[in-house]
C-alpha cells in the first residue's frame, strides 16, 4: 500500500474574487467573510490520489496551512476519500509567501513520517506563483517532476508519468519517494457524495500549531518570508461599447482591424 501525502490550499471562492481586499501594509490578501473552497489544481492532485488508491490501494493524508476556518476544505477531502486530514495553523503562520508556506508544509509532512509520494496541485488560484511544490520537495530532499499531466505507471519503486514543458511534453521514469505538481489535464476531479459527507462528519481533523513542528518561529509566516511587496496598484477596468455598421464582410474587416490594432491578434 502507498502512503500519499497531497498539499492543499484553501482559497477564496474564485467567483468572489471582486470582494477580495489586499491589505496595503503586508500585501497580503484579506479573506475575513470570504468563503475558502478547496483551489482548483489540488483537486486535480487528490484525484490522482484517490485514483491510485481505488487501483492500487493507499492511505492519503492531506496537509493544508490555513486559518482555523480552513478546515471546512479538509473535511471535504476526507468525504471525497482522503483518510487523514492535517492543518497546520498558528497566527505564527500569517502573511507567509511562497517559500515559508513550503517550509511549514514540509515540516508538517516531515513530522506525520515518510510518503512514497507528495503530489501538490501547479499552483494556487490566488497566488499562481507556481513555486511551492518545488520548495517542498527542497526542504524534504525528494526529487520534483512539475507540470505532471499523465501517470502511465506506479510500482513501490518509481512512477512513470508525462509532464508538460513549453511547446510539448517529456515521459519520465523518477524513483520514489518523489513530489509531484500536477495540472488539470491530468484527470477530472470527482463531485462530492452525500455518504462521503456523513463519512467525514465522523472524522477529526488534526490541528498543528507552532510548537508541534521542529521550526523556528522566526523561519514561519511574515517573519520567515523573504518576499516583500513594495508596491500595489488596482488594476482599472475600462470598457467600451461600440456598434459597427455595415453588411457582414465590412463588420468583420473593421472588427479584425480593430483587435489588430488593439493587439489582441
Amino acid at each position: 500500500m502507498f502512503k500519499i501525502a497531497v498539499c492543499i490550499k484553501a482559497v477564496p471562492d474564485p467567483e468572489l474574487a471582486s470582494k477580495i481586499k489586499i491589505d496595503p501594509k503586508t500585501g497580503s490578501l484579506i479573506r475575513t467573510n470570504i468563503p475558502l473552497v478547496i483551489n482548483p489544481l489540488d483537486r486535480n492532485a487528490l484525484e490522482a490520489a484517490l485514483n491510485i488508491k481505488s487501483t492500487q490501494g493507499a492511505e492519503i493524508t492531506v496537509f493544508s496551512m490555513g486559518p482555523p476556518q480552513a478546515d471546512t476544505t479538509l473535511k471535504q477531502c476526507l468525504a471525497l476519500g482522503a483518510d487523514q486530514g492535517i492543518l497546520l495553523s498558528d497566527i505564527a503562520f500569517a502573511g507567509a509567501d511562497a517559500y515559508s508556506t513550503a517550509l511549514t508544509l514540509a515540516s508538517g509532512i516531515k513530522k506525520a513520517g515518510e510518503f512514497d509520494l507528495v503530489i501538490c496541485g501547479v499552483s494556487s488560484s490566488d497566488g499562481a506563483t507556481e513555486w511551492v511544490g518545488p520548495e517542498i520537495s527542497v526542504h524534504l530532499g525528494l526529487p520534483v517532476v512539475t507540470m505532471v499531466s499523465e501517470i502511465s505507471e506506479l510500482t513501490p519503486e518509481m512512477i512513470q508519468l508525462k509532464a508538460n514543458i513549453e511547446n510539448g511534453y517529456r515521459k519520465m521514469e523518477v524513483d520514489l519517494p518523489a513530489l509531484l505538481t500536477v495540472t488539470m489535464e491530468l484527470n477530472t476531479p470527482k463531485n462530492l457524495s452525500f455518504s462521503g459527507i456523513i463519512k467525514a462528519k465522523k472524522k477529526e481533523i488534526a490541528v498543528w500549531g507552532i510548537k508541534d513542528l521542529d521550526i523556528s518561529e522566526n523561519l514561519v509566516g511574515l517573519k520567515g518570508s523573504p518576499t516583500i511587496v513594495t508596491e500595489m496598484n488596482p488594476l482599472e477596468k475600462k470598457r467600451e461599447i461600440e456598434f459597427i455598421e455595415g453588411d457582414r464582410t465590412e463588420k468583420a474587416n473593421i472588427l479584425v482591424s480593430k483587435l489588430i490594432d488593439a493587439g489582441v491578434i
